[in-house]
């Protein structure tokens, strides 16, 4: 089994994702039009930055967060065809409502193999409280125990959190116990990812520290920028050899 898509594939599969935001209306994969925290963040990596040869590809184990405006938790699609075509086994807590069965039926064909074999390799838990998605991570490792992820994906972390008809308390409880469950889960041999569009909200002052405190817990910290030619980059912002937290620092100013 191959370790990566072959470079006309992968361009293949990002061209069709990219089709699918513009079916769905989206001009853009981001909308930076929202104002937010975000603005003060630095749009250029500061030099010494650890940077991966091939970015799109999650740590083999630990916490990395990858974030940015617009629709983020879309965009854990472009990580799934390197670890399934490893044989990599995915636990996807979607938060986001995210998950596209259509897509995952394409890389199926693209694999030449029978969906249902490509898709015994993906776990689906939707979430759309803030509430069922802390009740989620709580029960990971039951999950564990019948299908033996390798990797977490956890998406809007801690985005539905910020839902103004949740009470500020309430919502930092459920927080509190989500972020400290999923600390347990980064010291397993697991590889824990989240997708945030955090920069997309402007939370209350009470809760304005929940995405700085994600990634504080994080090894990686990765943001999503939408290069000249208008496809998404990934620029490190925090790496094992820098364990300086930037951007993602203003939203506790």
């Amino acid at each position: 089994m191959h370790s990566a898509l072959p470079e006309n594939k992968q361009s293949e599969f990002y061209h069709q994702f990219i089709d699918d935001a513009r079916d769905n209306q989206q001009a853009t994969l981001f909308n930076n039009d929202a104002p937010g925290p975000s603005a003060a963040a630095a749009t250029i990596p500061a030099p010494g930055l650890p940077r991966r040869t091939a970015p799109w590809a999650f740590p083999e184990r630990g916490l990395a967060v990858f974030y940015g405006s617009g629709n983020v938790p879309k965009l854990s699609h472009y990580f799934l065809p390197r670890l399934l075509l490893q044989g990599k086994r995915v636990l996807f807590l979607d938060g986001a409502n995210s998950a596209n069965p259509r897509l995952l039926a394409r890389l199926a064909r693209e694999r030449r193999v029978p969906f249902e074999q490509f898709n015994r390799q993906i776990k689906i838990a939707r979430a759309f409280t803030c509430f069922q998605l802390t009740e989620l991570i709580a029960r990971v490792p039951r999950f564990l125990e019948s299908f033996a992820a390798d990797v977490l994906v956890v998406t809007a972390l801690p985005d539905l959190y910020f839902d103004e008809d949740v009470r500020d308390w309430d919502a930092r409880v459920a927080f509190e116990q989500a972020l400290g469950n999923l600390g347990r889960l980064a010291r397993r041999p697991l590889a824990v990812a989240v997708f945030s569009a955090a920069m997309t909200f402007t939370p209350s002052a009470a809760r304005k520290d929940f995405f700085v405190r994600i990634c504080r817990e994080a090894g990686e910290v990765w943001r999503f920028s939408l290069g000249e030619d208008g496809r998404p980059n990934l620029i490190c912002e925090r790496g094992s050899a820098n364990n300086r937290l930037r951007p993602a620092a203003t939203l506790a100013r």
